[in-house]
């Protein structure tokens, strides 16, 4: 009896998904093409044929502060960023750190607060970028 009833409900489902895909067939391959034309492709390049001031839209890339650690490479910094997490038996607030490996056109030298953010692979450890020199180490 119960497999007769799947039956059943999988024939509906499936009459109801034919019924609205048949009326909004128009409207559903406009609005996927319209949808994929504003997400973008990463390319760099706009969908439109004029292409002046219409530039794809990039996806949210993360940003960090923290202090440079080491400045011993070429065009490369460490980067030590402190976070505080709560600890989840005693409630209370751990620092935990992290150190990130970040392309540096700025010239950042050890104890600089900086602004790093994501970027395409650099190197087998560099994926982050400087962005900004918050503040410059006292000397």
């Amino acid at each position: 009896m119960a497999e007769e009833n799947q039956e059943d409900s999988n024939t509906e489902t499936a009459a109801a998904a034919e019924e609205t895909s048949d009326s909004g067939s128009l409207n559903s391959t406009a609005g996927s093409t319209e949808t994929a034309a504003a997400s973008g492709n990463g390319a760099g390049v706009a969908d439109g044929a004029d292409g002046a001031g219409e530039g794809t839209k990039r996806a949210h890339r993360s940003q960090k502060v923290g202090a440079v650690v080491s400045d011993k490479m070429q065009k490369t910094v460490v980067v030590r960023v402190d976070r505080l997490v709560r600890h989840t038996k005693y409630r209370r607030y751990v620092r935990r750190t992290s150190k990130f490996m970040a392309h540096d056109e700025l010239g950042a030298t050890v104890g600089d607060k900086v602004r790093i953010v994501e970027t395409r692979p650099m190197s087998a450890r560099k994926r982050w970028r400087v962005i900004e020199i918050v503040q410059k180490a006292a000397k």
